[in-house]
């Protein structure tokens, strides 16, 4: 087979442009080569397409068969490529371990035995460099679970002295160099955000061995023969099934031709094809590197790898493959390394796999290991696993040792280009395909034993889980399993045949439980079996979180949320423990760590706190947090930071960012940094969407300050400072401006007015103030209201004024569909201007008197959803003053009479002169009492005498002013409501 001439530059550059050619065909497989040529010729009447395709999957077979370098093909977390990976190293024992995974994650396999799998091993970037800054973070996973081929290479080489693993697959910054981004509505992503199938977010995942048609037609077609309704169940059926028992050279020509043919039947889709080659190249050229630099015969080496890669026919494939593929550098992307919890679910929502595959296929794992009694391999000291005794681990270590160096002795005492050892090398292999194509399928007896236990446990389960089931049901779901696997060809019933037949018979209309019956028999064939990472294997983050949250003594680390009780009172020690708990609540995502009781807020320190947790539920994210930094005050820090100072910061976030840091970090240095940058942010800022967020944050830490320190930060005065000056520049815009709202008009007067006395005594002008008002000239009602209260407030309109302004509003026809967008401004101007509460509560009680129920109840509604839309949060101080003006109690009402509705008061007598009356006047209780004067005087230095009673008055000592210029005095006297008139000229009363 022939090709055009290619020259690659990018990623990889191949230097030689010589067409790749198939290799020569050899004698293995000529039978079968004569049988296809006429199978061929047969059904299309002639050579052709089909025969080029058919042929050259013998092609691609026979290449890979006679390839030195052994390969060992797999499928993605496949039971018989486990078993059959599992007999071929303890026969082969190779002294070189080739494995299709991402070469830079070769350091955390090793604390593959501080975990309990299934987990994902991840690299993870979120500062990166050199790629486009909306793919911010980028996670790469590799799942492994027991019953996987990928995990028995490893465990093999971890434990045997003098193996050695080489990951020889593209690093994690090239799986995002070289392959494009997943377009939004991906099914997997969509997939990936279920409950349960979120473990490894929405990392990229790294398919070893994903061996699945990209022929949509291909799948169809195989799916309606095989009688199976996705491709996890045709898997199982006719390849699982039928390669559990076959010897190793069967399973490597079968899985070799699967691999072709998937490969030859591919869309042209470019970018993917590029990317599976430019990666087998990558892949042959790091082992050919690493035999040259060591030395090693390719006959010791084992090279593990999907069957789509082992039927590849690129030029580099093979030891004596085309040089000249470089590798692009990597970015300067700073990429973090560690091991995450995995699930069943996780795995198959990621690699699209159907749900329950995972969990059927290590319950078949299981049952191949019993069947066939083949010993896997296992990391020493595995979580989950059994544990083997000292002696036996010596033992075996002891024999593995003896037998590797035997085998290397025995290896080069042949002569060269020789096969050495028992086992059959690749020239010497023989066809298998012929025979195994032939044979008919074999036909698996029925266990009758095995179905009838899980016909009776599927109905145990669901009656724990609230179904009315029976032993009807179970002997119905028993037939039905039989029925269904006779109707698709089937001897004996499948774990899916099974699954169906039990949703069948029992579920119902409704899910009285928490699971359906697909769920319960998921759970009954091994479950969503969820990994978990060992404390060893944890990064310093995440241990230091579980060293300090000690003094709580719970299993943090088990699944499930666990109630902690804090009483810093009578435990001190605790509070160390309450000052982690905010942190990760602040930090991680909702439920890892929920409070129930106790809050901190800026000067509140709660004494008791309750707490949920589920930090062994959401260990992933803890593990994540362990890739920004070593502590969380450094992570939370960092974060702030990278608030603050983001392209697209508001005021509002970096006040809020301030806040945090006062309240999870203590210290002023960091809450005075990000205060400065707070104030450059606001000098930037030509809008007012975010005064209401503002005001609330600056009160608080107004507030904190002033109880809390002993004198206000530098920033927050410069911050006052420059606020009062540049809302006074905003106002008179946002008036005008459609797109403010009235609540964000009123905040930017609710900081004018709340930070006056502050502002004014910094240097600022309320002239300035004024003048923003005088020059605002709003359209809308709510403005325009607003705009009032601001007038009433700042003295330029009198409260008389806005009570006859609001009264005209109510006897004008055309102004009353809208008066409601008055009262919602006159309800805002409560938080600049609260002191006209009892104004709205008069404005609101004469609408519902004064109007008919014509123009009322239209009116009504418009009213109630304007308040509660954009008034909600005012409602209770309207509440309130309503409560304090109208009567306590129902019989009261009527006889009430409204404030508004009283007479007004007679006019008082015209006050005498300064001459009038020559009487004494004053307060009779002085004279009667005169120990409190005297006290007064005293502290005063007075030292005049009492005047005699009913002598005449003393000599004046008071101010001459009074009596020169007597209005302001009468003017006082008014307002206090006193008619006295003023003594003779010279005298004082007493």
């Amino acid at each position: 087979m022939s090709a055009a001439p290619e020259t690659r530059t990018s990623p990889g550059t191949r230097t030689s442009t010589e067409p790749r050619t198939a290799p020569a065909a050899g004698t293995s497989f000529a039978a079968l080569r004569e049988q296809l040529h006429t199978a061929a010729e047969e059904f299309a009447g002639g050579p052709d397409a089909l025969d080029g395709i058919l042929l050259g999957m013998v092609d691609d077979v026979d290449r890979a068969v006679r390839e030195p370098l052994e390969i060992f093909p797999v499928c993605h977390h496949s039971p018989a490529s486990a078993l059959a990976m599992a007999r071929r190293l303890r026969e082969k024992r190779p002294r070189v371990v080739y494995l299709e995974l991402c070469e830079d994650m070769a350091p955390l396999l090793t604390e593959l035995r501080n975990c309990r799998l299934p987990v994902a091993v991840q690299a993870f970037a979120s500062d990166i460099e050199g790629f486009p800054p909306d793919w911010a973070p980028l996670s790469v996973v590799a799942p492994i679970t027991e019953a996987s081929a990928e995990y028995q290479a490893v465990a093999y080489a971890l434990d045997t002295p003098g193996v050695e693993l080489v990951l020889v697959d593209r690093s994690s910054d090239h799986v995002f160099q070289w392959d494009a981004r997943r377009p939004a509505g991906d099914d997997r992503e969509e997939a990936a955000r279920e409950d349960g199938a979120a473990l490894h977010g929405e990392a990229v995942g790294v398919e070893i061995g994903d061996l699945r048609p990209r022929f949509a037609e291909l799948e169809e077609h195989l799916l309606r023969h095989g009688r199976v309704r996705h491709w996890s169940e045709w898997w199982h059926q006719y390849v699982e099934v039928p390669l559990g028992d076959g010897d190793h050279d069967t399973y490597r020509q079968v899985m070799f031709l699967i691999g072709s043919l998937f490969r030859r039947l591919a869309p042209g889709d470019g970018d993917r094809v590029r990317v599976d080659e430019d990666r087998e190249r990558y892949m042959w050229t790091r082992m050919r590197e690493h035999l040259a630099a060591t030395g090693t015969d390719p006959a010791d080496c084992l090279y593990v790898c999907g069957a789509f890669h082992a039927a590849s026919r690129v030029e580099e494939f093979g030891v004596h493959g085309a040089d000249g593929f470089t590798v692009s550098p990597r970015t300067a992307t700073t990429w973090q390394y560690g091991l995450i919890p995995s699930s069943h679910a996780a795995v198959e929502a990621q690699f699209g796999l159907a749900s329950g595959s995972v969990s059927i296929a290590a319950a078949q794992w299981t049952k191949n290991l019993k069947r066939t009694r083949v010993e896997p391999y296992r990391l020493e000291g595995q979580a989950g696993t059994e544990k083997t005794p000292a002696k036996k681990t010596a033992a075996k270590k002891t024999a593995a040792r003896k037998t590797v160096a035997g085998e290397t002795a025995a290896k080069k005492s042949v002569a060269p280009g020789a096969i050495p050892g028992a086992d059959t090398g690749p020239a010497s292999a023989e066809d298998r395909l012929s025979g195994f194509l032939r044979r008919p399928p074999a036909l698996d007896t029925l266990d009758e034993a095995e179905l009838l236990g899980w016909s009776v446990d599927v109905v145990r389960a669901a009656r724990r889980s609230g179904y009315l089931a029976s032993t009807a049901d179970a002997i119905a779901v028993f037939e039905t399993s039989i029925l269904l696997a006779g109707m698709r060809d089937r001897a004996k019933p499948t774990p899916y045949d099974f699954q169906d037949a039990a949703v069948t018979c029992i579920e119902k209309d409704t899910v009285p439980g928490r699971r359906d019956v697909r769920g319960i028999v998921e759970s009954m064939m091994g479950g969503d079996r969820i990994g978990r990472v060992g404390y060893e294997a944890l990064p310093p983050l995440a241990r230091d979180v579980h060293d300090r949250l000690a003094p709580l003594e719970l299993d943090l680390q088990r699944r499930g949320v666990r109630r902690a009780l804090l009483d810093m009172t009578s435990r001190p020690e605790l509070r160390a423990c309450s000052d982690v708990l905010w942190m990760l609540r602040r930090l991680m995502p909702h439920g890892a760590a929920r409070p129930i009781m106790g809050e901190r807020r800026l000067g509140e320190r709660s004494v008791q706190e309750s707490w949920d947790l589920a930090l062994g539920t959401h260990q992933r994210a803890l593990i994540e947090l362990g890739y920004e930094g070593v502590s969380l005050e450094q992570v939370l820090e960092q974060r702030l930071r990278r608030t603050a100072y983001g392209p697209r910061a508001t005021t509002a976030e970096v006040l809020a960012a301030v806040e945090d840091a006062t309240l999870y970090l203590g210290g002023r240095r960091l809450a005075d940094e990000l205060g400065t940058r707070a104030l450059e942010v606001l000098a930037g800022e030509r809008t007012v969407d975010g005064a209401p967020e503002v005001l609330r944050r600056v009160r608080g830490l107004l507030a904190y300050y002033r109880t809390a320190e002993p004198a206000l930060p530098p920033w927050i005065e410069s911050f006052v400072r420059a606020g009062y000056a540049h809302y006074c520049t905003l106002l008179p815009t946002a008036f005008r401006d459609e797109d403010a709202t009235v609540g964000q008009v009123a905040a930017m007067l609710g900081f004018l007015f709340d930070m006056e006395g502050l502002a004014l005594s910094l240097g600022c002008d309320r002239t300035q103030l004024e003048l923003a008002v005088a020059q605002a000239h709003p359209e809308d009602p709510a403005k325009t209201a607003l705009l009032w209260a601001a007038r009433v407030r700042l003295g330029t309109l009198s409260g008389e004024e806005l009570r006859d302004r609001c009264d005209d509003l109510l006897a004008s026809p055309l102004v009353v569909p809208s008066y409601p967008r008055y009262l919602s401004g006159f309800v805002h101007a409560l938080e600049p201007v609260p002191g006209l509460a009892d104004v709205v509560v008069e404005a609101v009680s004469k609408a519902f008197g004064r109007l008919p129920d014509s123009a009322l109840l239209p009116w009504l509604p418009v009213l109630i959803t304007t308040l509660r839309s954009n008034a909600g949060d005012l409602a209770p101080l309207l509440i309130r003053e309503a409560g304090r003006i109208f009567p306590a109690r129902l019989p009261a009402l009527d006889a009430w009479i409204p404030p508004w509705r009283r007479p007004p008061a007679a006019p008082r007598a015209a006050r005498p002169g300064p001459a009038a009356a020559d009487a004494p006047r004053g307060a009779a209780l002085l004279p009667a009492h005169p120990a409190t004067c005297d006290a007064l005087a005293e502290l005063l230095g007075c030292t005049e005498e009492w005047a005699p009673a009913g002598g005449p008055p003393p000599e004046a000592t008071g101010a001459a002013l009074l009596t020169v210029h007597p209005d302001t005095c009468d003017a006082l006297a008014r307002l206090l409501g006193r008619d006295e008139p003023w003594a003779p000229a010279g005298r004082l009363t007493a």
